[in-house]
């Protein structure tokens, strides 16, 4: 019997799980596969996300013959041997060739590829889990078109985990379905990382090892499956909120230990999501003016993490958290939009002074609009005092210095060019 990804693959483009922003109404790929005029192409992206489901779909629609190669173990004769099946009853339309890993092929192997690219004979779709720009020699690179593909969300790792479980139930020829814990799919999906392919041999194990008259799968068996322990929260339930909250105050209370330990457990259920988005929220939140280079640092963690994927995004990530976790700390950034925010919602604080108003078009002087403005930069230390609030609160402090190396250099510089301590205002 076929693996059970192979039993379920999708075979029209609504069924494809995840890609959306290729396959949605509208989008470039799906217009192409429709159309039925198929270019040279090249699917980058991680395993198991429905790149060569896709292809399927391609050469089922154009009545191509599909042939599949693997560049791992694959050499110029395959190629050959492939190219002697044009204009015979084996490839009346044309060949569709799937190369699978197509960044194993050297510059000679991928040559060997051109002619048959520009006569037509041969599509060529190839993937590669690695960036194409890098690794695909530059002559088949432009007479392609690169499509990225991305990890596929929990959600729809979900909607494919639940589809197969219908198909085992038709299998199984059990006509009230199979009983399925939801943490269970919850835990298989969040385990697979993205990876659609890997979730659903995880599902099969667990179908696999079911025992006798008992078709229950259960967060058990899928931790099983799976070979290692469910940390037990999903992304909706106060648990995961819990982790999430002890990461964020652990490395505000500079405990880099802490810090790496919540961090292991986002990781371990494949979070990726959630810990960037905490991590760039907290460079600013937490840090903030006192190392001002720590959200630099962090958003480069944060780009290098989602580029790699699990596992290895966990190093980049673990740099950034104990990163945070050392720094020095300031929430000054954080409590002077507060407070402000708080003053537009709930007092009036009156209209632009006329002398800031836009002054870049006709009439404005006529108005009053900027007539009245300094520029400072005509002035030593490129500070002249003016008002800049408007005269409801013109006298109202929204950030305070911290008391960091960073923010006190600053406050002093401050001092030097307004001779006031209070930002530059006086009470």
């Amino acid at each position: 019997m076929k693996p059970l990804a192979d039993r379920i693959r999708p075979l029209s483009i609504d069924d494809v799980v995840g890609q959306r922003h290729l396959l949605a109404p509208g989008r470039l790929l799906r217009r192409i596969i429709e159309n039925n005029e198929i270019p040279n192409m090249i699917f980058y992206g991680p395993s198991g996300v429905g790149k060569t489901t896709v292809a399927n779909i391609i050469s089922a629609r154009t009545g191509k013959t599909l042939h599949r190669l693997n560049a791992t173990t694959a050499s110029v004769a395959d190629i050959k041997n492939i190219v002697s099946t044009l204009d015979t009853f084996l490839a009346p339309d044309g060949i569709l060739l799937y190369l699978d890993e197509i960044q194993h092929f050297n510059k000679k192997q991928q040559q060997s590829l051109l002619e048959f690219m520009e006569n037509g004979k041969i599509t060529l779709i190839a993937s590669t889990t690695e960036n194409p720009y890098f690794y695909v020699y530059n002559a088949v690179l432009s007479r392609s078109i690169v499509f990225e593909f991305k990890p596929v969300s929990l959600k729809d790792i979900e909607k494919a985990l639940y589809r197969a479980v219908d198909r085992f139930a038709e299998e199984l020829h059990i006509s009230d379905g199979i009983k399925t814990d939801p943490y269970a799919i919850n835990y298989i999906a969040e385990s697979a990382n993205g990876d659609v392919r890997k979730a659903l041999n995880s599902l099969e194990a667990v179908f696999l090892a079911l025992p006798a008259g008992n078709a229950e799968i259960t967060l058990e068996y899928a931790e099983q499956a799976s070979q290692k322990k469910a940390v037990r929260y999903d992304k909706n339930g106060d648990s995961h909120y819990d982790v999430l909250s002890a990461f964020q105050k652990s490395i505000r209370g500079s405990d880099p230990d802490a810090a790496v330990h919540y961090l292991a457990r986002l990781v371990s259920v494949g979070d990726l999501q959630s810990i960037c988005r905490r991590l760039l929220v907290m460079a600013s939140e937490d840090i903030g003016l006192a190392y001002p280079m720590a959200a630099v640092i962090v958003k480069a963690c944060v780009d290098s993490a989602l580029q790699l994927g699990f596992p290895e995004a966990r190093i980049p990530l673990s740099e950034a958290a104990i990163l945070l976790a050392t720094a020095p700390k300031s929430n000054s950034a954080i409590s002077a939009i507060e407070t402000a925010m708080s003053d537009i919602e709930n007092m009036d604080t009156g209209d632009v002074p006329e002398h800031l108003k836009d002054a870049h078009y006709s009439g404005s002087v006529k108005l009053g609009h900027g007539n009245d403005y300094i520029n400072p930069h005509a002035y030593p230390m490129h500070y002249i005092k003016q008002q800049y609030l408007p005269d409801n609160i013109k006298d109202k402090v929204y950030y305070t210095f911290g008391d960091n190396k960073t923010e006190q250099a600053a406050k002093e510089y401050r001092r030097r060019i307004t001779g006031s301590s209070n930002n530059g205002k006086d009470k």
